[in-house]
Order: structure tokens, then sequence, then C-alpha cells
């Protein structure tokens, strides 16, 4: 019998085990760490799976790039630091409460106090044939494994299931290039969270994504299909055919372990606790998804984490000072971006919980947004709320209902368009007791006192209270508490772009702009804050360059600009880990002769050149020395080649489909329009780097929601969508305008680049930038469509300039003598840099 290691080690400790490794079980891990358990408890956690805790709520981004190691919440070494047992991979099977004792397939561990922290599986409806090779659920990352893998040789897939975890599920599959489709038993999308009139307008934003969308439809068994894997054959014996089933149509608690030792169990499931998370058996406690307080199952992370709190405080109640924490249920409010689409839900969103509800609704058909509001018979509470389409007035109505702040005169004016409606409510209306990040139960007060305490930035505030740094719904809100109450305390909160210049990019931008100044010597002597800080820095001479080239596009390798360059802008290449540099030549939409492709070849075997098929159609040269790249160049731009700008914050690619011209389902041509948008916009320096995609059709094989930029075809010209990107934090693009001929597209892109190189802070990119911007994605539309400031001629002209004072910057570079000089490795001798070494895989040279 295998007993905990710690018996023999420290006889005095009592012996915890948590059950499960999940958010909300490593949450009650941080827990007791912080409130010193571990020199009460020897501690053992078992994690059913192999891989750390990790974040299910971001659980889609590992289709996007991410893998278990940037999901996960915490390290091995964190638990070998407080002398905490972890047994990933190891499922406990049975809880022997006679002997005390919990059992696995590896031994059996006894056990003082346990938590059960094992969550929820998929629920799968009991349909024939839902087991059948290629009928899959989505909770883990093993599942999405699977998943993966069925994707591989599949063209369709259907998720059965249109609550939350549905729709994620179905962007997943979207991602992994399948035509999708959703099958919900109820009569809309989201019943739990959304009414009839939202729901509609979900449905038919997702559908204009290329989801299709089936509403009360009960599938009475699944079969072999003739065009694909399976077929559904639903209750009006209507069918639908798919290659990947994916079941996510609800949760249930994973509650066998307490149902097998007789604790006391829900009617319908889950293991019932009270306030302090006991259960039937004092020696036992549940936290998360497999517990049932008040006949009620909590599905989101944020009560688990209240959950978690209160379990710990029960665990060392005696050595507590104060009141422990008791779970007195929690708030479901909800905000959420499902397939690119807001959705949010705040409180008794249905008006059916709160006698005399009086509701108020704002539903635009053409920006698709639907908003409703309800509030108490008087009129003066708000009890809850629903968003669609646009959560930009979540955070301040969550405040109006948390903290039951008295409502307006006209409460309707809370959800009206930002023209008409109240004044967003700002920081200093917010009482010290309102909650500002749920997940780690953090309020206003809490803010306050750790600003008190001496954090004086928001990264500070952030390791000192954890606020934000859950779900990261909050972190709008929190930003904007802490600049306030920074400023109210006599602090200034430094907006300048560095000690040079007391000025953000934007007021430099404008500065340039409106002065003429074409230098950065001019533009430090002029606005500089502080002649004795010097000649600059790397913040603000590659910013102010960037400023410098979007304004008056004068070739970054003039003696005027060159010293204000990064690394790769200076040599015009991105530099490799073994100093070595990367080609890319331009290869606009992807589209390229059989002649370029063998100039590409011969380079790169004549320079010995590693050559990779990168993600945005282009073909990559790396491991060139310093020294090679103008002979490189030179024989690129003979054969017709120019710069690709991978090395620049600048437009990088435009991705294309082959659209009408080969596709049967095309509906334009794509790779003549992703030509004619590269080719206008290749010259254009930006805050951060710019990425296209136009799809010839909503099959979307061009991935243009996912770009700044994205270009989809209709039958009736093209919609356009900005402010996606890939990346650390991957973000769909936004609907921004429909059906535009190729003058409209034009004019359209022209604005709104534009107007975010002026308006963009530094190293900021375009989905960060739509996020900050007060009125959000609707103000763009003002400003950009409507040209509500009257900028957009100025804008149109702007850009026009950029386009006609294009120039290759390789071109240009080695046309140039005293420019060709700065490319070697060493300033006193010519010979290359023999640190470089080169060993061979697969075929060809990689860094040693």
């Amino acid at each position: 019998m295998n007993t905990l290691e710690s018996n023999t080690i420290n006889p005095d400790k009592q012996h915890l085990i948590i059950i499960g490794n999940g958010m909300v079980g490593h949450h009650l891990v941080e827990q007791l760490v912080a409130r010193g358990a571990t020199s009460r408890y020897t501690i053992t956690v078992f994690g059913e799976e192999r891989h750390l805790a990790y974040d299910r709520v971001h659980l889609s981004e590992y289709f996007s790039g991410r893998d278990a190691e940037s999901l996960a919440l915490s390290t091995a070494e964190y638990y070998a630091e407080h002398g905490i047992a972890l047994r990933l991979h190891e499922s406990v099977t049975a809880i022997d409460r006679d002997s005390a004792e919990v059992v696995t397939e590896q031994g059996r561990y006894a056990y003082d106090r346990i938590v059960l922290a094992t969550g929820s599986y998929p629920f799968v409806p009991p349909i024939p044939g839902n087991d059948r090779a290629g009928c899959l659920v989505y909770r883990t990352l093993e599942d999405l494994d699977e998943i993966r893998a069925a994707a591989e040789d599949a063209a369709t897939g259907v998720v059965v299931g249109g609550g939350l975890l549905g729709l994620e599920a179905a962007n997943a599959l979207r991602g992994l290039e399948l035509e999708t489709a959703v099958v919900e038993f109820a009569p809309r999308l989201m019943p739990m969270q959304v009414d009839s009139e939202g729901g509609e307008l979900l449905r038919e934003k997702i559908q204009s994504l290329g989801v299709q969308v089936l509403t009360e439809r009960a599938t009475q068994r699944i079969e072999d299909g003739e065009a694909s894997r399976h077929r559904m054959v639903f209750q009006d014996d209507k069918v639908l055919e798919a290659d990947l089933i994916v079941f996510s149509a609800g949760i249930r608690p994973r509650d066998e372990l307490a149902r097998a030792c007789a604790l006391e169990m829900g009617e319908r499931g889950g293991v019932v606790i009270d306030d302090q998370c006991l259960t039937s058996d004092p020696a036992i406690l549940a936290v998360g998804e497999v517990a049932l307080w008040n006949n009620s199952i909590f599905g989101l992370v944020a009560p688990g984490y209240q959950m978690a709190r209160a379990a710990a405080d029960t665990l060392m109640c005696d050595a507590l000072e104060g009141d422990a924490e008791r779970f007195q249920g929690a708030d479901m409010s909800t905000k959420l971006k499902l397939l690119g689409v807001d959705v949010g839900s705040i409180g008794d969103a249905h008006g059916d919980r709160t006698p005399g509800a009086r509701m108020f609704r704002y539903l635009d058909p053409l920006k698709q947004q639907y908003r409703k509001l309800v509030v108490s018979s008087d009129g003066k509470r708000l009890v809850g709320a629903m968003l669609v389409g646009d959560n930009s007035v979540y955070d301040s109505l969550m405040q109006y209902y948390a903290n039951r702040i008295d409502l307006p005169d006209d409460p309707a004016s809370l959800i009206l368009p930002s023209s008409q409606g109240a004044p967003a409510l700002g920081p200093d209306a917010l009482p010290d007791t309102a909650m500002i990040c749920s997940c780690h139960n953090v309020s206003k007060g809490d803010v306050c006192a750790s600003i008190d305490a001496g954090a004086g930035d928001l990264a500070a505030i952030k390791g000192d209270t954890r606020a934000s740094t859950g779900c990261g719904g909050c972190a709008a809100l929190l930003k904007s508490v802490v600049d306030h109450e920074l400023e109210s305390r006599g602090v200034e909160v430094d907006h300048s772009i560095c000690e040079h210049f007391a000025h953000t990019r934007q007021e430099l931008y404008d500065i340039v702009r409106v002065e003429g100044i074409k230098t950065f010597s001019e533009l430090m002597r002029t606005h500089g804050a502080d002649s004795s800080h010097g000649l600059g820095c790397d913040i603000c001479k590659p910013a102010v360059a960037s400023i410098l080239a979007s304004c008056f596009n004068e070739p970054i390798t003039d003696a005027a600009h060159v010293g204000l360059q990064d690394t790769n802008d200076t040599f015009m290449a991105n530099m490799q880990k073994n100093g070595t540099y990367s080609v890319v030549p331009r290869i606009a939409g992807g589209e390229i002769t059989p002649d370029k492709l063998v100039v590409l070849g011969q380079v790169a075997q004549k320079f010995d050149l590693y050559t990779k098929i990168t993600g945005g159609q282009r073909i990559d040269l790396f491991g060139a020395r310093l020294e090679d790249l103008p002979a490189i160049w030179g024989e690129l731009i003979d054969a017709g080649f120019e710069t690709g700008h991978a090395y620049g914050k600048s437009l990088r690619t435009v991705k294309s489909c082959v659209g009408s011209t080969w596709c049967r389902y095309g509906v334009q041509d794509s790779v003549g329009m992703a030509i004619r948008l590269e080719n206008r916009y290749k010259g254009l320096r930006s805050p951060h780097k710019i990425k296209f995609g136009v799809s010839g059709c909503t099959r979307e094989c061009a991935e243009a929601q996912s770009k700044d930029i994205g270009v989809i075809a209709t039958d009736n010209g093209w919609n356009l969508y900005v402010c996606g990107n890939g990346g650390m934090r991957p973000r769909h693009a936004e609907l921004f305008a429909t059906d535009l001929d190729d003058d409209a597209l034009f004019q359209t892109i022209d604005r709104f680049l534009m107007f975010y190189v002026r308006t963009a802070d530094r190293l900021q990119r375009t989905s960060v930038w739509r996020e900050n911007l007060e009125g959000g994605l609707d103000y763009l539309k003002e400003v950009i469509i409507d040209d509500s400031l009257g900028l957009g001629a100025e804008l149109e002209s702007q850009m026009q300039g950029v386009v006609d004072s294009y120039e290759c910057e390789w071109a240009n570079a080695i046309s140039d003598p005293e420019k060709l000089k700065r490319f070697r490795s060493f300033v006193n001798d010519s010979r290359p840099d023999p640190d470089i070494i080169f060993t061979s895989e697969r075929g060809q040279l990689r860094p040693a």
C-alpha cells in the first residue's frame, strides 16, 4: 500500500488531499499557500490529466497557436517550492471513508481532509450513434487534440449545442477550416443568456460569418452519411451530414466519487455543500462545478474561485483573523466574445425573477446591435441587462447593477447610442465596495489600498491584487480606476512616450504633420522635454522614425533617418538567433510566376540559404550574412522582386485564396483584389505591423477575419472586416461595411488606415487600438464611413501621398555606395563573422 511520503516525515501535520487540478483546484492551492496552510497540512493534489492546471477560459486559443505550456496557470516548480505533492495523470477511483483513504490505480493514500474539485464533464445526449468514430466532445486539451486530428481529413463539422461552450466549439471548427454548423434543441442560441430578439440577432451575426445555425432541432439518431461520414436525422426526418460531430450540449458534475462514497447528492446530480463548502461528511469539502449549493450548480470560473476562497478559510478557520469567508451564491453575469460576436448578460437579464420589472429595448438592425435594460418597478435600480453585438456599455451597466447605484432619470439613455445616451459611469462614481475583478474578488477599495501601500502603476497593482489576471474581462475598467485614483492622489499619470518627449505618440504625430518637421534632431530641438536627456532612446527614436516615414515616406536609409532605426530596419532584414538575417521579397497576394520561383531557388542555392514557405504566402530565405545582403537583393531586384517589409512596422502581406479565377465557390477575383491592395499599401509605415486577407467567398480560405484588414467577397461586392489579428492575443476582426464596390473599398481602407496611423499608440496593434477607442466600432464607423469629423478627404489625400512617394527601400539602398558601407560585420574588417556556424538538418542549413 502506498502512503504519502510525508506521513513518516512530519506526523504532526494533517493530510489534505485535493482531487482535481483544474482552474478552481489550482486556485484553491494558491489560496491555501497564501494562508500559510502548508505549515498545518501535508497537501497532495491529484490531477486526472497529464497537464498542469490550465486556462480553460481561453481553451479555443489552443487552435490559434497557444500550447499547454502557455495556457498553464502555474509550474511544477511552484508546487515543489511550497512542498505540495502534485500527482498528475493519476485518477482517484474511490474514497474509502471508513479507512480515511483515497484509492488510485497506484495505491491508497491516507487523508484527514479532502476537497473535491473534480469539475464537470460534457453532456452527450443519449442519441443512437453518438459513439461513432468522429463523434467527439470539447472539454480538455486531449479532446482538442482529437478534434484537430479528426479535422485533418474532414471538410464539414457540426456542433451539437448552441450555448456558450457550443459556440466556442464552433469557433474552433471554423479555425480548423471546416464548413461549420451549430445544432441547438432550444428555439434560439444561448437561451440562458439572451431572449428571442437577442437570439435572432445572434443567429444573423453568426450566420453572416458562414456558420449554419439550426435551432429547435432534436437529433434522433446518427448514421452513415452519403456525401459525408455521418448523417444526423432530426425529429422531422430532415437530415444534416458532416464529417465531424462535436457534442457541447452542456455539462454535468463529476460527482461519481461523492456518489460512490454515499455523500449527500442533489436530485439531478452534484454533491451538496453548505456555505463553508462542507459536504455531508465534515472531513470532505467540494468546490467548483461538482458542488451543488442551494440547489444550483455554477458553471463559471468566478463562482468556483469564490468557493475556493471559502473552502480555504474553512480549512484554516481557527487560524484566521476576523470572519471567515462564506460562499453565499454568485452572480452569473458574463461578458463574452463568441465567434467574434459580443454577448453580455447581467443579473436578471430576462426579468423573470423580479416582480414588476420594467424593460427597455434598443435594436439597430443595420449595425446589428441589441441592448435590453431590466429595471426595478420604481425605475431606480438596474436588475439586469442583455447585450448582443456590442459590449461597450457592459462595464458601466455592471457597476450600476452590482453596486445598486441610482439610475439616471431616463434609464433608457444607458443603452442608447453614444451620441444620445447618458455619459459613461466614471471611476469616481463607484463606491469602494464596487467589484472590479470578480475572479479574484478585488474591489475598488482593494485597488485603492494597493495604491496607498505604494503600488504606483498598473503592473504593480495587478501583481499586488491579481486583478485582471483571471478571465481578463475587467482590464479596461481596472485601468480607468487605477488612472483615476493615481491622479486623485496627485500622482501624475504620465502618458509621455519616454523621458525625452513630454508627449504621446499621437501628439508627436500631430506636431510633425502640422509643423512639417522632417528630422528627429529638429523635433528634439523644438519639442524635446529637456536637452540634458541626451539624444533620444530606443523608444522614441524608432517611434519618431515611423512617424516621419508615415508623414513623408522618405527612405529610412537616408542619413537623417538611418540612425533612428532599430536593427531590423537599419539593415532592412530580420536578425535571426545566430546573427544572420532573413530575406523576404514581396509576393503580392501570394501570386508568383514560375520564373520568379526559379530565381528564388537559384539565389538560395548560390548563397546557401534556408528556405521556408510562410503562413503569409511568401518564401523566406534564412541565414544570409550581413555582407551578402546587398548582393542577394541585387539579384532579386534584377528579377523583378522588391522588399517585402518583413522587418518593418508596416504592411506585411495580403493573403488570398484563388477566388473566382479557379475555385468553383468563388464569387469575386480575390487574387486580383489582394494584389491591388498590397501594391497600394505596401509603403505605409504604421504604429505596428499590418496584415490583410482577401477571401473570394464566405468559406474564408484566406482567413481574412483574423487580419487587421479582412476583405470577403459577396455577390454584390466586398464585405470589410477590421481590427483582427493573430499573435499573443488573437482577436477576430469585426464587420465594418458590407457590399462595397472596389472604389468604396479602397476609400474606406484609406481612411481607416490613415486614422489608425494618426491616433494609435506606439507599437499598438489595430485590435488593441480599437478596444481602447472611446465609442469603439460605432465611433470608428462615424469617423470613417460617415465622416463625422470632416477628415475623410484629408485622410485620403495623405494616403495618396504615401502611395505616390513609394520607393523600394532595397532598390534605393543598393544604388547608393554610401549606404552599402553599413553592410559588413566589422567596421575595420571586411571578412565575415567567424562566430556564425551552421549545421545541416533535413537537407538545409540551420544555426548550430
